[in-house]
C-alpha cells in the first residue's frame, strides 16, 4: 500500500527539491543551495547528476538528473528527482528557465540573473493538488580573481499546498588553483536555514566532481552529497 511522507520527512523532502531547483553552471551551482548567475555558453549543453544523504530523524536517501541546454539567451533545463525515506519514495519532475540579464560576459565582475522553475509530483500527485516551483535572482561579484561572491534571493513554493516561503542566501566560492575550489554557504529555505561546505574539483575544464557536507534546522540534520558535472556543445 502507497505511504504518504510525515511532516518530518516532507521537511527534508522540501529540501532536497530546493537544491534540484537551484539551475546549474560551471560555477557555484550544482548541487549547491546557493546559485551564481552565469549560465551556459551560446551552444552548448551539460548534465548535473548527484546523490546524498539527510541523515536524523527524517533519513532519506535522493539522486539527482539534471540536463540542460542554452538556446539563443535563455537556459533550458529539466530537473529529475527521486528520493526515498523508509516505506516511501517520491519522484519529481519539472522544468527550469535562467537568463543572465546583466553581466553576461565571462570576465564581467558583476553579474545578475533571473532563474525560475516547477516541480511536480509524479508519484502521489493527485487532482487539484498544486505543483511546486522556485524563483530566485542569484547575483554574483568577482571580488579578487580567484574569489566569487554569490547572492541568492526569490521565494519557493511547496508542492502538494502550493503555500509560498522567501529563499535567500550567500556564498563563496575560492579557486586554489585551476583544479580545486573550496566553497562555502549559508541559506535559507522552506523556513530552515542550512550551512553547507564543500569542494569542487575541475577534472578538465568542462567536468568537474562537487562533494558537500551540510547541516540543516534547529535539529542539526546533516546531510552529504557527491555530484558530476559536465558541459559539451550539442551538435549542430
Amino acid at each position: 500500500m502507497e505511504r504518504r511522507f510525515t511532516r518530518a520527512q516532507g521537511t527534508a523532502l522540501a529540501l532536497v527539491l530546493a537544491v534540484s531547483l537551484a539551475a546549474g553552471s560551471v560555477r557555484a551551482g550544482g548541487h549547491f543551495d546557493v546559485d551564481d548567475a552565469g549560465t551556459l555558453d551560446p551552444g552548448q549543453c551539460q548534465y548535473e547528476v548527484w546523490a546524498g544523504r539527510i541523515g536524523g530523524v527524517s533519513a532519506q536517501r535522493f539522486q539527482h538528473l539534471g540536463p540542460a541546454c542554452r538556446f539563443g539567451p535563455i537556459e533550458w533545463g529539466l530537473n529529475l528527482d527521486r528520493a526515498a525515506t523508509a516505506g516511501s519514495t517520491g519522484l519529481f519532475v519539472g522544468p527550469q528557465l535562467k537568463w543572465t540579464f546583466f553581466g553576461q560576459a565571462a570576465d564581467a565582475p558583476l553579474s545578475a540573473a533571473l532563474s525560475g522553475g516547477a516541480v511536480f509530483d509524479a508519484t502521489h500527485g493527485r487532482g487539484g493538488e498544486r505543483a511546486g516551483g522556485q524563483f530566485v535572482v542569484p547575483v554574483s561579484w568577482q571580488v579578487a580573481p580567484v574569489v566569487l561572491i554569490h547572492v541568492n534571493v526569490g521565494s519557493d513554493w511547496a508542492v502538494g499546498t502550493g503555500a509560498r516561503t522567501g529563499r535567500g542566501g550567500a556564498a563563496g566560492e575560492w579557486a586554489l588553483n585551476p583544479t580545486l575550489s573550496l566553497i562555502a554557504e549559508r541559506n535559507r529555505a522552506f523556513a530552515q536555514w542550512t550551512t553547507r561546505a564543500g569542494l569542487r574539483v575541475n577534472v578538465t575544464p568542462l567536468v568537474s566532481i562537487d562533494l558537500s557536507v551540510a547541516r540543516t534546522g534547529p535539529e542539526g540534520a546533516h546531510s552529504v552529497v557527491l555530484g558530476l558535472n559536465h558541459a559539451f556543445d550539442r551538435m549542430r
